[in-house]
């Protein structure tokens, strides 16, 4: 029986995709954390936002927990990579725990943001998403009220602020740069006076594959973006895509998830991963189109990324 030929299509691969430098530190510190004291380690929240990567963790001897009051004192903790509310370190502190801290470096550098500007007296706006773990972390570096959340432009309208001349913003480290920037301009528009980052909040890797996926939109008929349904950046490349453009934009977690009959005849696919999705994931969704298409694969390359961030002194010293 002679086969059918397969029919073609041209997948347009995103570089950069998935992993960023921040996830990376965060595995790595988890990984090194079971190899110094031995499993179990606990871990507060999910390290990063992949199921795959917490379910190889949990495989290992890491435990997943939501609240610290869930760890035994005998047993190291880890903070994930979204940061977390100042009063839990000081707590585990309290409890003589071993902890290590694996927020992302460039969260970090919110959290001290926000605390030099209400050292000097300014009432902190956020833009952020309520809920999500970095906006809770970052909120939590001050005292209630210091910090005031707004998620669009429409919360800047009605945002009730201690003195319109005193104040500041943050934003999360994985918006949409798009709809940050209008956000930015809403409080700029109502609150001449406020005063921003002296760098772009917006970290370097959600930046960057964005800017991969508006480069490809103009020749790709679908979209899939790899990564998990919290995950804030993935999340965020989806609706990027559809506002450039793309008529099916869509959020996969594995192969498995493809909807075969919503992109049946197209010609041409963009394939992105968020930040916190390893490659494993990205081959596997290609490999998934190689067994049904003829395939030519595009890399569409719009930056470079080299940077990297140590993993806490702590873990490299000997137990």
């Amino acid at each position: 029986m002679t086969e059918m030929p397969r029919p073609p299509l041209t997948i347009h691969l995103a570089a950069p995709r998935g992993f960023c430098a921040g996830v990376d530190r965060a595995i790595k510190i988890v990984e090194m954390a079971l190899e110094k004291w031995g499993a179990p380690v606990y871990v507060r929240h999910e390290i990063v936002h992949n199921r795959y990567v917490v379910d190889g963790l949990r495989e290992k001897g890491a435990i997943f927990v939501e609240e610290l009051e869930e760890c035994p004192e005998d047993r190291p903790v880890i903070f994930s990579a979204h940061g977390v509310p100042k009063a839990v370190p000081a707590e585990a502190a309290r409890r003589e725990m071993i902890f290590v801290d694996a927020t992302c470096p460039l969260v970090s550098k919110v959290h001290i943001e926000a605390a030099r500007h209400s050292e000097e007296g300014l009432q902190i706006v956020m833009i952020g998403h309520a809920g999500h773990p970095e906006t809770v972390g970052t909120m939590g570096q001050l005292p209630d009220g210091e910090v005031l959340l707004v998620e669009t432009p429409a919360d800047v309208a009605t945002l009730e602020v201690r003195d319109p001349q005193r104040l500041a913003f943050v934003t999360q480290t994985t918006l949409s740069i798009d709809d940050t920037r209008e956000i930015v301009e809403a409080l700029t528009s109502r609150f001449p006076a406020i005063v921003g980052p002296h760098k772009e909040d917006i970290c370097y890797a959600t930046t960057n594959r964005q800017e991969a996926v508006k480069a490809m939109a103009p020749a790709i008929d679908a979209l899939l973006v790899i990564g998990a349904p919290n995950s804030s950046n993935s999340k965020r490349l989806v609706e990027v895509g559809a506002r450039a453009g793309c008529r099916y934009s869509q959020l996969v977690q594995r192969a498995s998830d493809i909807d075969w009959r919503a992109i049946e005849g197209i010609e041409s696919l963009g394939i992105t991963a968020g930040a916190s999705a390893p490659e494993v994931l990205v081959n596997e969704v290609v490999d998934a189109f190689r067994a049904r298409y003829d395939l030519r694969i595009e890399l569409v390359e719009t930056a470079v990324e080299r940077v990297e961030f140590k993993v806490p002194r702590a873990l490299r010293e000997p137990a």
